[in-house]
């Protein structure tokens, strides 16, 4: 089997804070050995050697957050009127930039419509279309008056929502999306800023619904990501066993008492990049200081920044991603999350980028394989 020495580089490992001098030696998509000094492995081992002039090489990243299918819009509805054929396409495209940023994996937070994510997906597998690897997943699944419900009394409006009210239309729907062949489920148990009738601190959601709706997707194997802005909602999210808690910008003692208690179990995500452009550069892109202010953004920036410290302190398995795909957070913009985390949050800049591979890595459900620089993982390398 034909071999790649990498020598000459510097290795961050996503296992070490510290990079070092040293080469790896591939052999097909694996890692056959790594070396913490240079000349190390025998050049004859190799087929072809690359000399990294003192480069970095570090894991590929992975998106622990990731809209593949926002694709520059300004507001919630605009996604509605994008045709599916035009949607999948310009997703497309979006998924060979996010690879070309360094993103070898990503873990779809929510599908702007049903069966985009999925397609995506299988392009990607089947050699179609240039991708990271990806889990795929439904569209955001809402109640009336939900985030993604953006219906009105005399005009009907689509969104990214999938709306289901009651724990059998949410089984119902559960289903419908394990049907299509999602990887991943989400649901939106609380509200958002950007929503004027149910801002970030109303839990939309019943106990009885979601719990309806996480039984069906882990009987069918799937994972659950949850959007969770309120206390009461990152409560419900742990109590239930989602597997991936977004935001969780209001969490008061007890629900940062329960994130703790299943740390081993689940993940968060603050998917902060949405939250950072419109408070701290929003002039940049037409959002003003005022309308910031009158949405409260300011007042969330500094809750969301309070708790990650706190997060962070606890050992909370967090992951990057940060709503981006909208145009006040251009697609590309991806990785300032990993210095959002050591600016905004205290981690140090090893924690940030283990954040970015090793736990995003676990997320994706390949720990040990991707994230880390070790022998037999995968080369998965930047």
């Amino acid at each position: 089997m034909a071999a790649i020495l990498l020598r000459n580089v510097t290795i961050w490992d996503g296992e070490n804070d510290a990079a070092y001098p040293g080469e790896v030696l591939i052999e097909g998509n694996r890692i056959k050995a790594v070396a913490r000094a240079r000349n190390e492995i025998a050049a004859e081992r190799a087929s072809d050697i690359i000399d990294g002039e003192g480069m970095f090489l570090m894991p590929g990243m992975a998106q622990g957050h990731c809209h593949p299918s926002f694709v520059g819009i300004s507001t919630n509805a605009e996604l509605g009127r994008i045709p599916p054929e035009k949607h999948t396409l310009l997703t497309a495209a979006n998924v060979k930039l996010l690879l070309e940023h360094g993103f070898t994996s990503i873990f779809e937070a929510a599908s702007a419509k049903p069966m985009i994510g999925v397609t995506i997906r299988d392009a990607i597998n089947d050699g179609l279309i240039p991708g990271p690897r990806m889990r795929a997943a439904s569209p955001e699944v809402t109640t009336t008056a939900g985030l993604g419900d953006e219906r009105r009394r005399h005009i009907h409006e689509e969104s990214f929502g999938l709306v289901a009210d009651g724990p059998i239309e949410m089984r119902r729907v559960a289903r419908e999306c394990a049907r299509d062949g999602v990887d991943n489920l989400k649901i939106n148990i609380s509200g958002d800023e950007f929503v004027s009738h149910a801002r970030a601190e109303i839990t939309t959601l019943e106990d009885d619904e979601l719990q309806a709706f996480v039984s069906v997707a882990h009987n069918f194997g799937k994972m659950v990501a949850a959007h969770a802005r309120s206390s009461k909602s990152v409560k419900m999210a742990v109590r239930h066993k989602v597997d991936c808690i977004y935001h969780c910008d209001f969490a008061d003692a007890e629900a940062l008492d329960l994130l703790e208690s299943v740390k081993d179990e689940s993940f968060v995500g603050p998917a902060f990049g949405l939250v950072h452009n419109c408070t701290i550069e929003g002039e940049r892109y037409g959002f003003s200081r005022e309308l910031a202010e009158s949405m409260h953004l300011f007042r969330k920036f500094e809750a969301t920044c309070a708790t990650y410290h706190e997060i962070r302190r606890r050992g909370i398995r967090v992951v990057i991603g940060g709503d981006y795909g909208f145009s006040i957070t251009p697609m590309g913009q991806n990785a300032r999350d990993i210095g959002h985390f050591v600016k905004y949050f205290g981690y140090a800049p090893a924690e940030a980028l283990r954040c970015a591979t090793k736990i995003g890595a676990e997320l994706m459900g390949h720990g040990g394989e991707l994230g880390v620089i070790r022998e037999g993982a995968l080369a998965d390398l930047l």
